[in-house]
């Protein structure tokens, strides 16, 4: 048995018709940057958030860029994230000119570990972004009272989240705002680059909208420096379809994780993913822990079971940040659940009898 570790043929495939009318429109209309598409996406969007706006753009790296800008993070600023994301969390804070602290995270939930985080702040610090890691929310209520008594901004980094719950809250309705990446593999994925800011904020979504079309409030009259961040109008019309079987998606991922869950439960050696009692994790990835996994990885790869690894080296030991100075061992949690990371297949339409293939499989290994 063939198992891809993402399958988005057949996701397609089950919504053909409605996506090839959606781009009819766009194309009948020819509304292919930004227009009422992307609007109406945006709506829905934040409708479905829990926010009173939603601002598309290009990519969700481009959502966590502008949220930064928008709550003026600049040049010799600090923002504190975790270091077991992808890089784009920190490539963002980078390009305000701001420098990326890190914090280790949970064992439990791989997510910023709270308790960690007043120690991190200094005079400089801006703001702090928790990463809701492959579908969980990080642990925002501590979060946000430290942020409170240091008058610091929250950027909640769900680009792996859509749907997440906290306490019962959609994630990106919790923070200052919420940045969402629409990259293909998603759990709400376009057909192409594309990202989203959720705010409650008024004047948040203004300045963002603004950042995102080249500094201008009105056509050629420039009120400050942006940048050209649109989303385009062909993926608004995907995503609001897509938008719509969203929850169902969501669900059958959840089911997939539990069936895994019950099969891989007692194998030893094996580490599988914790749902926080006060979270609704949507496992975007479902990432399995053990501590030979080249050799499960390769032997899963001759039964034709496709793996992947999120993420191999934290943040702090890449190349492109040793500059700041971190060295192995400053960050213990996130470093030992890098190095032992496997990500199992994982998408709405992965079937029963897959899941069990692939147990089967893990357990001959073990």
């Amino acid at each position: 048995m063939k198992v891809p570790f993402l399958d988005l043929k057949v996701q397609y495939q089950s919504i053909k018709d409605e996506i090839h009318a959606a781009l009819q429109q766009v194309m009948e209309n020819t509304a292919f940057a930004g227009g009422p598409f992307v609007a109406q996406f945006e709506k829905e969007f934040a409708d479905f958030c829990g926010c009173r706006y939603a601002v598309g753009v290009g990519s969700g790296t481009d959502a966590l860029w502008l949220s930064l800008l928008a709550l003026d993070v600049g040049q010799g600023d600090e923002v504190i994230t975790v270091p077991d994301t992808f890089i784009a969390t920190a490539e963002a804070i980078s390009f305000c000119g701001a420098k990326p602290v890190f914090v280790d995270v949970e064992e439990s939930t791989y997510n910023m570990d709270p308790y960690l985080l007043e120690a991190a702040i200094t005079s400089k610090t801006k703001a702090i972004i928790p990463v809701h890691l492959f579908g969980q929310t990080a642990d925002m209520t501590p979060i946000m009272e430290i942020a409170e008594k240091y008058g610091l901004s929250v950027i909640e980094d769900a680009c792996q989240a859509h749907g997440a719950e906290y306490k019962g809250k959609k994630v990106g309705s919790i923070g200052n705002a919420g940045c969402f990446s629409f990259y293909p593999g998603k759990n709400l994925g376009a057909y192409g680059e594309a990202g989203a800011v959720a705010t409650n904020s008024e004047e948040l979504a203004d300045k963002i909208r603004i950042l995102r079309d080249h500094g201008q409030a009105k056509k050629y009259y420039h009120n400050v420096i942006g940048w050209n961040a649109r989303m385009d109008g062909f993926q608004g019309a995907v995503l609001s379809i897509k938008l719509k079987y969203l929850e169902i998606w969501n669900e059958a991922r959840r089911q997939n994780a539990y069936l895994y869950n019950k099969l891989l439960k007692n194998m030893p050696g094996i580490i599988t993913p914790e749902e926080a009692e006060y979270a609704r994790h949507v496992y975007h990835i479902y990432a399995v822990r053990i501590q030979n996994r080249d050799d499960l990885i390769n032997t899963l790869a001759k039964q034709d079971i496709a793996c992947g690894i999120h993420y191999p080296i934290p943040l702090h030991l890449q190349e492109a940040y040793r500059r700041l100075g971190y060295k192995k061992g400053d960050f213990p949690i996130a470093e030992k659940s890098a190095a032992e990371f496997v990500s199992l297949p994982m998408f709405p339409e992965l079937t029963k009898e897959q899941i069990e293939y692939i147990a089967e499989e893990i357990n001959k290994f073990f």
